[in-house]
């Protein structure tokens, strides 16, 4: 006698047709879970590809930035960061920030700004999208915002690469993620801030655009996709 016989449980046909299509469904599900990695940027790699000397500006320290929260849930975002601040005789002093991270899900997502920002003291203005002009016709969507606090105003213009794509908002990083997934890939993350301190917004961003142009254009094809993706050419 079976164990079904003995409980007194005999499965009826329903009951047949629900579990196969259950096991069905999770059979689907398991095949189509993604397995490749896409990582744009080796391991400790993103310090070495940011040079010292950016168009006319040059590295001083790498002190001043803010940086995104040192908790547990940074640390399983970000991998890789690069905080460095650059001076130049002509222009502003540019504050640049990047953070990578490997592997991103529905669950950890690289942060954006107006996080970290907040949570060292700033009151932001609404973000603006915007864009990078580049040569050859090509250009980096963006978002740009003032951050003011007690001590300082500073100008910020940041994007965000989510594998292949360069998504302007919390809701395109998800459906960047979601695209890769489906192609059975888990893409990576990177966050290019870069800032100033000022109080004339629109002088401020347009040497932050310049900045981010002598930025991309003054690296490699191979190094301007790491941080742009195939907009990069």
């Amino acid at each position: 006698m079976t164990a079904d016989k003995e409980s007194g449980f005999i499965p009826s046909r329903r009951d047949l047709l629900i579990g196969g299509a259950s096991l069905a469904a999770a059979g689907a599900a398991y095949a189509r879970m993604p397995r490749d990695p896409l990582m744009l940027i080796g391991k400790d790699e993103l310090d070495k590809i940011i040079p010292l000397k950016i168009g006319d500006w040059a590295y001083e320290t790498a002190s001043g930035l803010v940086l995104p929260p040192p908790d547990q849930l940074a640390r399983l975002l970000y991998e890789q960061q690069v905080a460095r601040s650059y001076t130049s005789p002509d222009d502003l002093p540019v504050m640049l920030l990047l953070a990578y991270g490997s592997s991103q899900s529905g669950m950890l997502q690289i942060h954006r700004p107006e996080i970290c920002y907040p949570a060292s003291g700033f009151r932001l203005t609404e973000t603006q999208i915007t864009s990078i002009p580049l040569s050859a016709n090509r250009a980096i969507a963006s978002r740009s915002f003032t951050a003011n606090s007690d001590t300082r105003v500073e100008q910020v213009l940041y994007w965000t690469r989510i594998g292949e794509l360069v998504p302007t908002s919390w809701v395109g990083q998800r459906l960047a993620v979601v695209r890769s997934n489906l192609q059975g890939q888990i893409p990576d993350g990177l966050l290019v801030r870069i800032s100033t301190v000022s109080d004339d917004a629109g002088q401020a961003q347009a040497t932050l655009k310049r900045f981010a142009r002598a930025l991309i254009e003054g690296l490699p094809l191979a190094r301007q996709r790491m941080l742009i993706g195939p907009v990069a050419g």
